[in-house]
C-alpha cells in the first residue's frame, strides 16, 4: 500500500511539473519585448512541430484526438479549434493538400511546411508528396528547417547570444545529423540511391559536421563506417565509443545518454555567461531532462527495477560526470 501510495505521488508530482514549467515560461514570453519575444517564440516552435506530426501520425494509425491532444506538448499547443482541425483531413494526396492550405499555413510553423512542400515539389512528389513520405522523415525536415532559421535568427542579434546559441544550435545539428544516420539503418534511406538525395537533405545546414562532415555521413552505410566519420572529430568520437561499448559496458550507456549528458553540460555552461538570451533555452531544456529523469525514475519504480533508478542525467548536481572528474583532481 505505501508503495503504490508513493507511486501515485510521484505521478501527481510529473503531472503537475510540465505546467508549471508552460506557466513559468508563459510569464516570462508575456514579460518580454522584442527581440526577446520573437527568441522565446522560436523555442515553443520545435514543441510545435512535434505536436503536429504527432497528430498526423496518430491519425494514419487511427487513434482518438482526445487522446492525441493529451499527449502533446503544453509549450506547442495551437488553438483547440486548430488541434482538432489537423487530424479531419482525408487520407488522399488532396486532403493533405487542404490540411496545409486552410489549417497549418496559419500556424507559426507553415513556414517550414511550406518549405518541405517546394522541396518535394521540386523533386517531383507534388501530388502524393505527405501520403507516401514517411512521417518521421517530414518531422526531420521540419525541424531542420526550424534549426536552420532559428540560427539565422540568433546571428542576427549578435554579440554573446550569438555566440552561446550559435554554438547550441551547432551542437543540436550535428545530433540531428548524427541521429538521422543511425536511424537510418535497416531503412530505404539507407539504400545507396537515396543515402546522397533523400537522406541527405535531412541534414541541416549548419553544424561543426557541416559540411564536410556532413558529406561524409551521406556515404556512410552501416554503423562501422559511421564510426570511422566520426572518429575524425574529437568532441564526437568519444560519445561514439559510449555508443559503441553499449550493453558491454558496466554503465549500458546509449548514444542518446551521452548526448543528454553532452546537453546538459553545455546548458549548464550557458548560465555562466552575461547578457544574452541563451540561458532562456537552457533553462526550458534543461526543465525538460528534469522532467525526463523524473520519468525514468517513476518507470524504474513501476517495474521495480530501483537498481537502475540511478542512471538519469543529473542537473546542477556536483555529482555530474563532469564535475565529479574536476573534484578527483
Amino acid at each position: 500500500m505505501q508503495y503504490c501510495t508513493e507511486l501515485t505521488l510521484l505521478f501527481d508530482f510529473l503531472d503537475f511539473d510540465r505546467p508549471q514549467l508552460v506557466t513559468e515560461f508563459q510569464y516570462l514570453r508575456t514579460q518580454s519585448i522584442e527581440p526577446l519575444a520573437t527568441f522565446l517564440d522560436f523555442i515553443t516552435y520545435e514543441y510545435m512541430i512535434e505536436n503536429v506530426m504527432l497528430l498526423l501520425k496518430g491519425t494514419l494509425s487511427g487513434r482518438d484526438i482526445n487522446e492525441l491532444i493529451a499527449q502533446c506538448h503544453p509549450l506547442g499547443m495551437f488553438k483547440e479549434s486548430t488541434m482538432r482541425s489537423i487530424p479531419t483531413f482525408e487520407s488522399t494526396p488532396r486532403g493533405y493538400q487542404d490540411l496545409y492550405q486552410t489549417v497549418l499555413v496559419d500556424t507559426p510553423v507553415g513556414p517550414y511546411f511550406s518549405l518541405f512542400l517546394q522541396e518535394s515539389a521540386g523533386r517531383g512528389e507534388v501530388s502524393n508528396v505527405l501520403e507516401e513520405v514517411e512521417i518521421e522523415i517530414i518531422k526531420s525536415s521540419l525541424i531542420k528547417y526550424w534549426i536552420e532559421d532559428f540560427a539565422k535568427f540568433v546571428d542576427s542579434l549578435g554579440g554573446e547570444t550569438a555566440t552561446i546559441m550559435g554554438d547550441l544550435l551547432k551542437v543540436r545539428a550535428d545530433t540531428n545529423a548524427i541521429n538521422i544516420t543511425l536511424n537510418s539503418f535497416g531503412t530505404p534511406l539507407n539504400e545507396p540511391a537515396m543515402r546522397a538525395s533523400d537522406r541527405k537533405r535531412l541534414y541541416p545546414a549548419l553544424g561543426h559536421l557541416y559540411p564536410v562532415g556532413t558529406s561524409m555521413l551521406a556515404d556512410v552505410g552501416d554503423e562501422d563506417e559511421l564510426g570511422r566519420v566520426l572518429e575524425l572529430f574529437p568532441q564526437y568520437s568519444s560519445i561514439w565509443n559510449i555508443h559503441a561499448a553499449g550493453g558491454g559496458s558496466g554503465e549500458g550507456k546509449s548514444i542518446d545518454d551521452a548526448f543528454y549528458e553532452r546537453d546538459v553540460q553545455m546548458l549548464e555552461l550557458a548560465f555562466e555567461g552575461q547578457m544574452h538570451y541563451g540561458a532562456f533555452y537552457a533553462y526550458v531544456k534543461l526543465k525538460e531532462q528534469e522532467i525526463r529523469n523524473l520519468v525514468w525514475i517513476s518507470e524504474c519504480i513501476l517495474q521495480q527495477q530501483k537498481e537502475e533508478i540511478h542512471k538519469f542525467v543529473p542537473v546542477f548536481s556536483f555529482n555530474a560526470p563532469w564535475r565529479a572528474g574536476s573534484k578527483k583532481r
